[in-house]
């Protein structure tokens, strides 16, 4: 009995004091965590040993700066430069666009034009015609990738460039797309000649799970074509109907496809990430750029567990900060820090119409209950909250003033702020952030507002059961 009370304290202080040598949690992340490790201290030290330390590893972060290293020596002039945010961005909102540019060197470059695609049937329609009109090379890289109509299309899409001799590169996430990676379309497009690569591969899990954690994952979803074109937005390589949770759907996201220099940034995060996979030098990739011709000036954001920590919640705030009269965002998964909340009241208490646009039905109920803990707090700010009721929201939208865009995979939560790769980019132009405006309307307008007597309405049970979940969310 003695020995193992022993055990038990020494189990105990090893994880307390490991959690307390961390500057790089939160008060409130370290909270979590003694909450779940004194309450439940053997199932608390085995999650902590398997989910709490946000590192992939020494290898992986030396790996990166290598990367990016050879990236910024051979290819910096594709990367923009730092006095563009001065003489292209609005002095109001320089300081987004500085932060932005802070994280991977990536800077505001003119010159770019964009198109908003009209819904998931036209997305695949233009891909598959731009990557049936490629010359040179297509690059692929998503989180999901399902064998369901749109991801078997895409993936004979990239069997008939190969045969016809341009070089593809096609690359999934190890978990996400763990279905295709097994799957004989996978095997197609390898004998078709397509180069395939895993990111954060599942196919040593047991050193996964003792150098790093196996939920870092890469949420990127990047296309690349020729250097001419680039697709992005929340959109996985998956039919709307999503299958893998097809109850929640449709799901609903949106797309862009860019042309200009932006495309050369998006093409080096890609090429980051294939090196680090393959371990394969930046000569491998063939890179352009489009000549810049008028158009408007948009920058890559690249984050993830290798990057700086705290960049996805420290870029929203800042643009939060930047916005003067108005700014809409939606998400899916909705839990942010201590950073981004306070950046959306503060917003609201100076008088910007913030409209907030959440799932009413999300997929994940850590998810749905921990977003419900902050509502109160966000309408008593006058914030505006809108909960979407045609299927799972899946689209990541901001829009600010009517004239600055961001775009991407990132969602604000924990996942998106710590844990996964995500791919983003930031533009000033007024025509196409009205065209998101107005997409965005068209998500509250099959929304239902939520109001503050409605949320003091719920059941005492239901906000204690909000804001445990939300305590406890650093660890879940």
């Amino acid at each position: 009995m003695t020995i193992i009370l022993v055990l038990h304290t020494l189990l105990v202080i090893t994880f307390t004091v490991r959690i307390l040598l961390r500057d790089d949690l939160s008060p409130p992340g370290r909270l979590a965590w003694f909450i779940v490790l004194n309450v439940l201290p053997y199932f608390g030290s085995a999650i902590y040993f398997l989910f709490g330390e946000i590192d992939l590893g020494h290898r992986a972060d030396r790996r990166h700066k290598e990367i990016f290293e050879e990236i910024r020596s051979k290819a910096s002039w594709f990367m923009g430069e730092a006095a563009n945010t001065e003489q292209l961005i609005e002095p109001v909102y320089r300081p987004a666009f500085r932060y932005a540019g802070s994280i991977n060197r990536f800077y505001p470059s003119a010159g770019n034009a964009v198109e908003l695609m009209a819904d998931g049937e036209e997305t695949l329609t233009r891909m598959v015609s731009d990557i049936d009109a490629a010359t040179d090379h297509v690059h692929v890289l998503y989180y999901i990738w399902l064998d369901d109509n749109t991801g078997h299309t895409i993936a004979e899409a990239l069997i008939r460039a190969a045969r016809r001799g341009v070089t593809c590169r096609a690359m999934a996430d190890g978990l996400g797309s763990r279905a295709m990676i097994n799957s004989l379309l996978w095997k197609r497009m390898r004998d078709a000649g397509v180069h395939l690569a895993v990111a954060l591969s599942l196919k040593h899990p047991i050193r996964t799970i003792l150098t790093s954690r196996l939920d870092l994952r890469n949420h990127r979803k990047i296309t690349v074509i020729d250097s001419r074109i680039t697709y992005c937005g929340s959109r996985n390589s998956a039919d709307p109907e999503f299958l893998i949770k097809s109850k929640y759907a449709p799901w609903v996201d949106i797309m862009l496809r860019f042309t200009g220099p932006v495309v050369a940034q998006n093409q080096l995060l890609f090429a980051s990430d294939w090196m680090q996979a393959t371990n394969q030098s930046l000569d491998c990739i063939s890179l352009s750029s489009a000549p810049a011709t008028g158009g408007f000036p948009a920058q890559v954001m690249g984050v993830g567990p290798t990057e700086r920590h705290g960049a996805t919640p420290q870029l929203f705030a800042n643009l939060i900060a930047c916005a003067q009269t108005e700014m809409t965002l939606s998400t899916p998964y909705f839990v942010p820090d201590a950073t981004v909340l306070e950046a959306l009241c503060a917003a609201a208490h100076r008088g910007v119409a913030v409209s907030l646009i959440f799932p009413k039905v999300n997929d994940s109920w850590i998810v749905a209950a921990a977003s419900r803990s902050y509502y109160h707090r966000l309408l008593d700010a006058g914030c505006v909250i809108h909960e979407f009721k045609g299927g799972l929201l899946h689209a990541k939208t901001l829009t600010i003033d009517s004239k600055v865009s961001l775009i991407g995979s990132s969602n604000l939560d924990l996942r998106s702020f710590d844990l996964n790769y995500e791919n983003n980019i930031l533009l000033q132009d007024e025509e196409i952030t009205l065209a998101i405006k107005e997409r965005q309307q068209t998500y509250i307008s099959r929304s239902e507002v939520v109001d503050l007597p409605g949320v003091l309405g719920w059941h005492y049970y239901q906000r204690i059961w909000h804001n445990v979940i939300a305590t406890i969310g650093p660890v879940l």
